[in-house]
């Protein structure tokens, strides 16, 4: 068993209210909190939050909101390991040996990702796991404009190369992480990927929530 925190702020600039936005009547947040209770991973599902109405969502669909997040902790520039720390000590949960990390959109994760990837890190010597995809396009042979006029690539050393020729770039799906707990209480602006980090390998499980019309793409997945 472990804690699960899920950040949901209140101060979403593109999407107003992104984090409780419904999707066929079920707001993101219950969804994820949903998803969370269904992996039977969790003694603890905890939202991290400076609304008192996610706050309430949230209740609603079974987690707990302990205390209303500091909103100097609740801008756009705060990163989310401070978050993190700051629920853990709140909560006075330091002993436990592992916190999960699940951002509020992330609903088209399921149960059986977060069992994979905790299974994964109480059998290697991991002290963190996320989820990552593999490019579909590599951005090795990407293309830049200059002054609006001119197109070059980004890196000319690779123009020549075939795609098939070049190294599988990965990225963060952004959609939870694993911590042990004595690595999340050391990270830093400086230490942000602990060593001896691992990865799980999953299909492309989130739609970035970004635009209104990410809603859209969001429902049509959730619906099929």
């Amino acid at each position: 068993m472990s804690i699960c925190i899920i950040p949901a702020r209140a101060g979403s600039k593109r999407i107003k209210n992104k984090n409780i936005k419904k999707i066929n009547g079920t707001p993101l947040i219950g969804r994820t909190i949903q998803i969370a209770k269904k992996s039977g991973l969790f003694k603890r599902i905890i939202v991290s939050t400076d609304s008192l109405h996610i706050a309430s969502i949230a209740k609603k669909y079974g987690a707990e909101v302990p205390f209303l997040r500091n909103k100097k902790l609740s801008d756009d520039y705060t990163p989310t390991f401070k978050v993190l720390i700051d629920t853990v000590r709140k909560i006075g949960s330091q002993k436990e040996l592992f916190h999960f990390c699940i951002y509020p959109t992330s609903v088209l994760i399921n149960k059986n990702d977060l069992k994979l990837a905790f299974s994964k890190i109480k059998k290697t010597k991991a002290e963190y796991i996320f989820p990552i995809s593999k490019f579909e396009n590599n951005p090795y042979r990407s293309l830049v404009i200059k002054k609006n006029k001119f197109v070059r690539f980004a890196w000319p050393k690779y123009q020549m190369k075939r795609g098939q020729d070049l190294d599988h770039l990965y990225y963060d799906t952004g959609s939870f992480y694993i911590y042990k707990t004595k690595t999340l209480l050391k990270v830093t602006e400086k230490n942000l990927i602990p060593k001896n980090s691992t990865y799980i390998i999953l299909k492309k499980k989130l739609i970035d929530i970004n635009y209104p019309r990410d809603l859209v793409l969001l429902k049509k997945a959730l619906n099929k």
